[in-house]
């Protein structure tokens, strides 16, 4: 019985808390766009939802490194996770730091079976949150949902820094150009943003009639008043602590 105990122990011990049905291949980067503007940095995943799950239960998340998906909820503990640098052996899991994306941190990811556990590499990686600029649409301050550091192997880089929806590889540690990966790609499709995202300009396309009489003017002009924001952007800011 102490036998069979034991080995129960050690199963639960050693089981994955997490596992993949694929890992997400690096893309071709730097494509400009159709309209001639620079890509962005990064590329996209498809999303895979945003489920609370149970504590403890473990998830196969169709990508890997899942930059969306179930998760757990349970606020500083296991979910968001608290916003630092995490060592290799601090059993860091997708489902706890899944909602820190939710919410429109990044995540930094170093994978220790392509060598990124050396000793340099992991006093540069428990630097990154020093300094760490506040999230760039709601002005978060580093250290409250962002930015965290873990390992995760299940990824054909040696590091990937995450946004909802988006994976960004890197071969070797550019810390600004994850900096400069979150300026431009994080806070913009989370599906609980911390703040109310601005609404686009509304644009006007130059008119190729000719100039109608100022009546006419008055009664043919749209309307220009800004619509209002989704309902998700009008409510009052949510606290990291939100589900």
């Amino acid at each position: 019985m102490i036998a069979v105990l034991g080995a129960l122990f050690f199963l639960n011990a050693t089981a994955a808390a997490y596992s993949c049905a694929t890992e997400t291949q690096p893309l071709p980067s730097g494509t400009p766009l159709p309209n001639g503007s620079p890509a962005p940095l990064g590329q996209p995943q498809p999303d895979m939802g945003n489920l609370h799950i149970t504590v403890g239960s473990t998830h196969q998340y169709a990508y890997c490194p899942p930059a969306s998906g179930p998760h757990y909820n349970n606020p500083g503990i296991d979910g968001p996770i608290a916003a630092k640098f995490y060592g290799p052996d601090d059993g860091t899991k997708p489902e706890g730091w899944i909602h820190n994306l939710e919410h429109g941190a990044i995540v930094i990811l170093y994978n220790c079976k392509m060598g990124a556990c050396d000793s340099a590499t992991q006093a540069a990686l428990q630097a990154i949150p020093v300094g760490f600029p506040a999230s760039p649409v709601c002005g978060e301050k580093a250290g409250v949902l962002a930015p965290v550091v873990a390992r995760f192997d299940d990824m054909p880089a040696e590091f990937a820094a995450l946004v909802w929806d988006r994976v960004l590889y890197l071969n070797t540690l550019d810390v600004n150009e994850i900096k400069t990966f979150y300026a431009t790609e994080g806070e913009l499709t989370n599906p609980e943003p911390q703040c109310a995202r601005p609404s686009p300009s509304p644009s006007v396309a130059p008119s190729t009639s000719p100039v109608a009489s100022p009546s006419a003017a008055a009664s043919d002009q749209p309307s220009l008043a800004p619509s209002s924001s989704p309902s998700s952007s009008s409510s009052p800011a949510a606290s990291p602590a939100a589900s």
